[in-house]
């Protein structure tokens, strides 16, 4: 059983090392080194550093939970993020440093104009400000269940030191301290969610051959689905929900691509994203191996843990005392490194676009830049602790659903204004962009309420995102201008 004791010290213990890492990297860090790491960074380093930065707390509890009801259906998702991946290594990376992007934002400005630019990075600002706060909830909400609530201490508070530790080690360094820190993350998430299939598998008497067998020979382990079109998981709805996904929440997210460009040139870039998607589908591939064990061990103990939901499951049997105490221990170290990481790079990111995009600082300026970007990333941390209290008041922790649904609704227009700037050489009345970005979602929420009675029982999935861009693909084809004779 994990108490609150050592649940502290655990993360105390973590977050010196984490300081520590930040110390170290924020060193003669100046604006460069803050928005894109000073362009300087090992392409391994930011391609191992990105495995922990694509797996938050989200992913660590619920991907492992939602096994029982999905299978492994998850991975036909991951199939369409390669592919996806090589899309933007070999299109929008070349793209990004010829142009010398700080903000990927700023090609929407250079294509159209300053309308589609500020869409681009408000609708990127709302998304991850949302995303983000969803992911370190889920986090917060076991930190007060371990540590918080046993010493009486209210969410809220929760929150705001959680928000103000994220803010203490990325204000100086930035994206140059958030490389290095997703770096030691990934090693401990690999490293915990290893240890636990070990320590489960001894706990259940498995050999290394006896738990293969457990898994794949248990229905959960099936991959593929295209017997039902109306099934959330019919294979082309999640592969290809995959392939458009990964583009716009990692190819035209400011968070993602600032650590990309933070790379020499785009030739170690594209190394970085080819390495790094393929080290994702083995690292994903082992959180539902470990989801299969997890229900296996459930059954195993009986009612008590079988009837728990499927974002508490790897929680209570980790920390509940079923195990080794160890486990705990690897548990919470995983869970604490992918909250702080993802906040992190978000914090880094949003203080980025919102500096740079929105408040047009003039990035030559290096002292009255730096005074900017200082006030936004206060702010920026102070509203994500809101935003994260909000949610729970909400109280709704089904959480992989919602990451993916908000990115449906917030990345569509991003994804459709690219996807025509890229695709067509054609220029549009670029004041009306707004406009078509925020009836895009709106038409796709219409569709999503009533595509079972509209469209004989079919239920939309994450393929909301690709209708969501079709739909501002489309509003952009009527604002073309038409060429004077």
């Amino acid at each position: 059983m994990i108490t609150p004791l050592v649940a502290g010290i655990t993360v105390l213990l973590y977050l010196a090392m984490l300081f520590s890492i930040s110390y170290v990297t924020s060193r003669r860090a100046d604006n460069a080194g803050f928005f894109v790491g000073g362009r300087q960074s090992s392409w391994i380093v930011v391609s191992i550093a990105t495995i922990g930065s694509t797996i938050s707390g989200v992913t660590f509890v619920s991907v492992p939970g939602m096994v029982q009801a999905s299978h492994f259906a998850y991975l036909q998702m991951v199939m369409g993020f390669v592919v996806g991946q090589f899309v933007i290594a070999f299109v929008l990376v070349p793209l990004y440093y010829k142009l010398k992007l700080v903000s990927v934002y700023e090609y929407l400005k250079s294509r159209f104009g300053m309308g589609s630019y500020r869409t681009g990075a408000w609708f990127f600002f709302i998304s991850k400000i949302l995303g983000a706060a969803v992911r370190v909830f889920l986090v917060c909400l076991t930190l007060q269940i371990l540590i918080f609530a046993p010493l009486g201490i209210p969410f809220l508070l929760n929150a705001i030191v959680t928000m103000l530790v994220v803010w203490l080690y990325t204000f100086r360094g930035g994206v140059k301290t958030v490389i290095w820190t997703d770096l030691f993350k990934t090693m401990c998430l690999v490293l915990s969610v290893v240890l636990c299939i070990y320590f489960i598998a001894l706990q259940l008497g498995y050999s290394l051959g006896g738990v293969c067998q457990a898994i794949f020979g248990s229905d959960m382990s099936q991959v593929f689905f295209f017997d039902d079109v109306n099934d959330r998981r019919f294979f082309p709805k999640q592969f290809f929900a995959g392939v458009f996904t990964i583009i716009a929440t990692t190819g035209l997210d400011q968070d993602l691509m600032q650590r990309n460009l933070s790379c020499r040139n785009s030739d170690e870039s594209r190394k970085n994203m080819i390495v790094s998607i393929f080290m994702q589908f083995i690292v994903i591939s082992l959180f539902l191996m470990l989801g299969a064990l997890l229900y296996i061990f459930a059954a195993h103990v009986g009612p008590e843990l079988s009837q728990c939901n499927g974002d508490e499951l790897f929680t209570k049997v980790a920390t509940g005392g079923y195990l080794p105490v160890v486990v705990g221990i690897l548990f919470l170290i995983g869970l604490v490194a992918a909250a702080f990481g993802a906040a992190g790079s978000a914090l880094t990111a949003l203080t980025t676009s919102f500096t740079v995009d929105i408040l047009n600082a003039d990035c030559t300026d290096e002292q009255a830049t730096a005074r900017i970007r200082r006030r936004v990333h206060a702010g920026m941390a102070l509203l994500m602790a809101v935003v994260i209290y909000v949610f729970n008041l909400l109280n709704n922790t089904s959480v992989i659903d919602a990451v993916y649904i908000l990115a449906s609704y917030t990345y569509g227009p991003i994804l459709g204004m690219f996807a025509f700037g890229i695709l067509t050489p054609w220029h549009v009345r670029d004041r009306y962009i707004p406009c078509v970005a925020i009836l895009a979602p709106v038409l796709c929420f219409i569709l999503d309420r009533n595509s079972v009675a509209w469209f004989n029982g079919y239920r939309f999935s994450y393929e909301l995102l690709i209708l969501n861009a079709l739909f501002t693909f489309i509003g952009l084809c009527m604002l073309v201008k038409r060429q004077r004779a």
